[in-house]
């Protein structure tokens, strides 16, 4: 459970919406997930007592008024949360670049007392916001010297405050993360990746595929380094003179290693050194004169921007429009229009117009020639990609005599096989000998340790499951075996790649140094399981798959009730008695309630979700989900709780039921899980050869001391080594979570969602930055991902 901080707590209690008006609008290209965003504004708004108006149409609906400024109601944006796109519209509106077209703008807000916007769009809607908002008193005083306004109605909206939400799937917005839609346009291009590598390997050819980009290759890139690209291009970095040679040889090579297949990404703006358009066409012209090889060409196109959006850009959008309200009910007249933007893991504020000025820089820059990688998550993929997909000749690479061991321990998880493949080659890279551990430390102590070569773990990053095998043993009883086998292949490193398994398997081995001199070697464990409950990160490889899985079945389970009407249905989710799936699930797919284990409930809360469920029963939304998490009370199990709904809701509602299962373990891994299971099992590698050198005395490695013994763990905004024995205390070793968990801070944020009355703690929302802020440099505990 989450520890009260009673000194510090602020609620948004004290941050009252009556006798305001908000404005919601989305503008330019449309993305995944603006219409999360748009819910949760409209929804947040509403609770707060303010009027939340829709505006359609983007910008020119704002300046055409009329019917195109509509007031929004609770329900009205039921049902928006799965749909791509925007509801409410988008246009690209000449009109507004104009006075006069602003000063129709503003005529049109004042008449409705709208001075709050919330702008969903790219950095030219937001651009225009900033602009009309530093006209905003001198239009008023046009209007009122033309008698459209009275001098009252100018004093009562002589403020415009304005608030801005990035959407856009080419996460081409300097100062975050991750932008509305990118994930959602990942997702489509892995998908399509996918498919296209079963035909290719078939019949031995090369794909070119063209994905969107025209100023920004993260897209490319990522996508590259997602699904294990040969080539990959981008505006960002073009290449140098004689790339051709290069990129067939690479191509040459890859088909000599028994590679059946090569995959070229390029993105629509990828330019060379002279400025001159780098095609799909020529690239397949090329390759075909140059190898002979049977080559294709698919451009994806506006497949990207379309489908459901994904679990991550549900979320995301949910978290920035709740903040998006939250910054305007705190805006002052002295307040600069801000963007809601994600570092890390943690919601920020930053000054619009900082924002935008630095992407103009980016292009200029661009646009003469020279590389400019935006931010620093972008320099992590480029130099991620560059160390798995360009294989160094032995004689390249660094003299080193340390063999290093990788292993899955646990349930497997969607992603893992990404990290081993990402481990295996990083660490080939960085001179060391490579092994591969099969079924986890049963065959460890069994002596199933083989080494494991570069072009072995080629096509690993799209498999689900773990390829290694991977077994729940604990090694605390098998130390003696352990040990020896430790000896017989001179390991001199241990990667464990697991969940809560693998952190008590780290601890035993951590603790049993003192007995066995063989265990003193650097150890490092990365987070590897869909429960997403082992402490010392906010994040494992493997959720984002699961909750992806959850979304999906909730989703098509929320439309079969669409025809049937007054239907609840209630749905177990895996998790032990950790309730994240449950919970971050739950407000992706738009869940009325959630129980979970850490948030302890009687047959009272029962009963008030079932009147709950009742009331709404008397909307236009005819329809309830209830999640539960699998082991959120011995008591109150799945069947208990579905017949008392059967019970209680008789006559207004029908139930039915489903338990997920293991489908929430299967699959292909997610974009997101590939990358992060890639980056982080890099930058472990990175670690232990460091630690190996500073370990290295008198011609052996000896490492005894805690922080030699670590997990690689998100922190907010940081990816942190912390050493396992210090992660101890902060552990609930009965039930298998950590004692603090940050997503616990989401569920009023559900809940407020879905119409319940709570209290939402905001003294840890978002507050002002610059994005010229020093962001923490790299070092053996800390760097940002």
């Amino acid at each position: 459970m989450t520890r009260p901080r009673q000194d510090t707590r602020k609620f948004f209690e004290n941050l009252s919406g009556a006798g305001k008006s908000i404005g919601v609008l989305t503008s330019g290209g449309d993305a995944q997930g603006m219409n999360a965003a748009v819910r949760a504004v409209v929804r947040m708004g509403i609770y707060v007592g303010a009027k939340v108006y829709f505006i359609h149409e983007g910008y020119q609906g704002m300046v055409d008024g009329g019917d195109n400024i509509k007031e929004a109601t609770w329900e009205s944006v039921s049902s928006m949360l799965q749909v791509g796109g925007t509801v409410i519209g988008s246009a690209r509106c000449k009109e507004f670049r104009t006075h006069e077209g602003r000063l129709k703008a503003a005529h049109n807000l004042v008449e409705r007392g709208i001075t709050n916007l919330c702008v969903i769009g790219g950095d030219g809607s937001l651009t225009g916001a900033n602009l009309f908002r530093e006209e905003w008193s001198g239009l008023l005083d046009e209007l009122v010297q033309q008698g459209l306004i009275s001098e009252e109605a100018a004093r009562t909206n002589s403020v415009l405050h304005i608030v801005g939400m990035v959407g856009s799937i080419d996460n081409d917005f300097c100062g975050t993360d991750m932008t509305i839609g990118t994930d959602s346009a990942l997702h489509r291009i892995i998908e399509v990746v996918d498919a296209i590598m079963t035909t290719a390997q078939s019949h031995q050819r090369t794909f070119v595929l063209e994905v969107m980009g025209r100023h920004c290759g993260y897209l490319a890139l990522v996508s590259a380094l997602a699904c294990g690209a040969d080539w990959v291009f981008f505006p960002e970095m073009p290449p140098e003179d004689g790339w051709e040679d290069n990129m067939c040889q690479k191509l040459s090579e890859n088909r000599a290693d028994k590679k059946r297949l090569n995959i070229i990404i390029v993105a629509e703006g990828a330019i060379d050194c002279h400025n001159k358009a780098i095609t799909p066409d020529y690239i397949k012209e090329l390759v075909v004169r140059c190898l002979g090889f049977d080559t294709r060409v698919t451009i994806l196109g506006h497949v990207q921007r379309g489908g459901t959006p994904s679990a991550f850009d549900r979320i995301l959008a949910s978290r920035m429009g709740v903040e998006a309200v939250l910054a305007l009910l705190e805006a002052s007249a002295s307040t600069p229009a801000c963007v809601v933007s994600l570092v890390g893991n943690q919601a920020v504020r930053l000054p619009l117009m900082e924002c935008v000025q630095m992407v103009r820089v980016c292009v200029y820059m661009l646009e003469r020639q020279r590389s400019q990688k935006r931010r620093l998550s972008f320099e992590n993929n480029l130099s991620t990609y560059r160390l798995l997909s360009y294989r160094k000749a032995d004689s390249e690479l660094p003299n080193s005599s340390f063999n290093v061991a990788v292993l899955n321990v646990g349930a497997p998880a969607a992603g893992m096989n990404a990290a081993v493949r990402s481990a295996v080659r990083v660490g080939i890279t960085e001179g060391h000998k490579m092994f591969a551990v099969n079924d986890g430390f049963e065959g460890f102590y069994k002596g199933q340790i083989k080494e494991i070569k570069w072009g072995d773990v080629g096509g690993w990053t799209g498999q689900g499951g773990s390829l290694l095998g991977t077994k729940r043993t604990l090694p605390g009883k098998h130390l003696d075996k352990i040990a020896e086998q430790i000896r017989i292949h001179n390991i001199s490193a241990l990667l464990v790649i697991g969940g809560f398994e693998a952190f008590e398997s780290l601890l035993q081995l951590y603790e049993a140094r003192a007995d066995y001199e063989e265990l003193c070697i650097p150890m490092c464990m990365l987070p590897a399981t869909i429960s997403n409950n082992v402490p010392g990160t906010d994040l494992s490889i493997g959720a984002d798959t699961s909750l992806n899985a959850i979304v999906e079945t909730c989703d098509r389970i929320k439309q079969s009730a669409s025809g049937t009407k007054r239907r609840v249905f209630i749905i177990e989710t895996m998790g032990g008695y950790c309730g994240y799936l449950a919970t971050v699930g739950g407000l992706a797919a738009g869940a009325d309630t959630v129980y979970i284990y850490e948030e302890p409930f009687d047959i009272r809360d029962l009963q008030a979700n079932v009147e709950h469920l009742t009331q709404k029963m008397k909307t236009s939304i005819q329809r309830g989900l209830v999640l539960r998490n699998e082991n959120c009370n011995e008591n109150f199990t799945t069947d208990f709780v579905y017949q008392l709904y059967t019970e209680e809701g008789r006559g207004v509602f029908d139930c039915r039921k489903n338990i997920l299962g293991h489908m929430q373990q299967g699959g292909a891994p997610s974009p997101f899980d590939r990358n992060f299971g890639t980056k982080v099992a890099a930058k472990a590698i990175q670690w232990i050869t460091r630690t190996l050198k500073d370990s290295y005395k008198g011609g052996r490695v000896f490492a005894n001391s805690e922080d030699t013994a670590c997990l690689l763990g998100m922190r907010r905004r940081a990816m942190v080594f912390q050493p396992v024995a210090q992660l101890r205390d902060e552990t609930d070793f009965v039930h298998r979570i950590p004692k603090e968990q940050w997503w616990l801070k989401l569920r009023p944020l559900m809940k407020i969602l879905a119409k319940y009355k709570t209290s939402y703690d905001v003294s840890d929302s978002g507050q002002l930055e610059h994005v010229t802020r020093v962001r923490p440099k790299e070092t053996n505990t800390s760097s940002t991902i």
